[in-house]
């Protein structure tokens, strides 16, 4: 118990730099804020974009695994 206490402290404590950006993206969404323009809006959909991804691979992996209980499940 002490330890999940302890590691939940040290990740409170270091959790701005958990947080960090890359200098390249940080730079670039900084100016879109300060211009108005719509790079802001293509960065938060690359964001996503990469996000949505694993979780595609990881429904179409499960489905391609688990198809036979699938159906069999359906057809009862």
């Amino acid at each position: 118990m002490k330890r999940i206490v302890g590691l939940l402290v040290l990740l409170l404590i270091f959790s701005a730099n958990l947080s960090a950006q890359c200098a390249m993206c940080r730079a670039t969404a900084e100016q879109a804020s300060q211009e108005n323009s719509g790079i802001a809006e293509g960065l938060n959909m690359g964001i996503v974009y990469l996000m949505g991804i694993p979780y595609l691979l990881f429904l179409i992996g499960g489905l391609v695994f688990f198809r036979k209980r699938i159906f069999a499940f359906f057809q009862k």
